[in-house]
């Protein structure tokens, strides 16, 4: 069985897209599959990963979008004997879902934001809270919705932890910052200039910069010597971080996910308005703190939010309880027997 990924990494986008395809790759892999990435724009980084994990992976020669690209896609699925297409960017429109499906190929294709245009995919995925039918009006007869975070896709070192059982302590020990894996934004320098301004005692805070984050040697000079509480590590084994972590800072994301999974009270930014959205809707429901929209946003005000929350030992229990309730870790699994009954 040979599944076939079209997704993009790049310091721009990020990683996110190809973290969470590789998430279903792993399921597939599990039973018994052969996972292909087709991609045409990759860091050094994200290829080196999908390596590690035994993931094929080819380079295309055409552009990220565009009929061209979804040709390349098709000749690539034809060669490799794939039966089903993984589709995973906002950069591909309707004519590339239509290309890719009139080939006779099976499409799933990561629809987060809903789609108000004909839609044709075998699969629509939307992993995220609040997902409903009717942000997709225009879709086939055919096609089958699938909503909301119980298809929320996790990679293995985060099920790793599946038994996690956690105590909240009373006062936050740990603190744990990530914020993807290219941060194009900056925003880690945000929170550690933050985290200085901190007047609370008796903790302290990893920051973990991903593995395509183009401020490394800046983030370093920011943080070295200048306050022990603060520790600065590339491409670290955040799931471990995490379930040691009292209190998590992060973007929102696929990252959002995993640390509700892992029972981690989150604070987190909204870098666009669907990520706003969702953390609006979390944050209603007492799950997480929504940092709001970054841009502008002065490093007092991020303080100040971490320290109520910290201060607050009922609300972040509360919190990983929640996040838990939500958050199986089964959605890759689920998703992976779905398409394998399909083919």
């Amino acid at each position: 069985m040979k599944l076939l990924f079209r997704t993009d990494a790049s310091l721009k986008i990020g990683t996110g897209h190809v973290m969470r395809c590789l998430a279903l790759a792993q399921a597939w892999q599990d039973a018994g599959g052969h996972a292909v990435f087709a991609m045409a724009e990759t860091t050094l980084p994200v290829t080196a990963r999908l390596k590690s994990e035994g993931v094929e992976t080819t380079v295309l020669q055409a552009e990220s979008e565009g009929r061209d690209s979804a040709r390349c896609v098709i000749d690539i699925a034809r060669e490799r004997g794939a039966a089903w297409v993984v589709v995973d960017g906002y950069h591909f429109d309707g004519e590339y879902e239509h290309e890719i499906k009139s080939s006779g190929l099976k499409l799933l294709w990561h629809a987060d934001d809903g789609l108000n245009r004909p839609c044709k995919a075998d699969f629509l995925l939307n992993q995220n809270f609040g997902a409903t039918e009717s942000l997709y009006p225009l879709r086939e007869p055919y096609t089958q919705l699938l909503l909301g975070l119980r298809f929320a896709l996790l990679r293995r070192e985060f099920l790793a932890w599946s038994g996690l059982r956690r105590e909240v302590s009373p006062e936050v020990g740990n603190i744990v910052v990530s914020m993807g894996g290219s941060d194009p934004d900056n925003l880690t320098g945000l929170v550690i200039d933050a985290l200085k301004m901190i007047k609370m005692a008796g903790w302290q805070a990893t920051v973990v910069a991903g593995g395509s984050n183009p401020h490394f040697e800046r983030l370093q000079r920011q943080v070295a010597a200048d306050d022990p509480r603060i520790r600065l590590e590339k491409s670290a084994n955040l799931p471990e971080l995490a379930s040691h972590a009292d209190l998590a800072i992060i973007a929102a994301g696929g990252t959002l996910w995993e640390m509700l999974y892992l029972s981690c009270p989150v604070l987190s930014f909204g870098r666009d308005s669907l990520q706003r959205r969702i953390l609006d809707g979390l944050q209603s429901h007492g799950i997480v703190r929504h940092l709001g929209d970054p841009s502008g946003m002065e490093p007092g005000r991020v303080a100040a939010a971490i320290e109520e929350l910290s201060l607050s030992p009922t609300e972040r229990a509360r919190m990983a309880r929640l996040g838990r309730e939500l958050v199986d870790g089964e959605g890759a699994r689920r998703i992976a027997d779905l398409l394998i009954r399909a083919i």
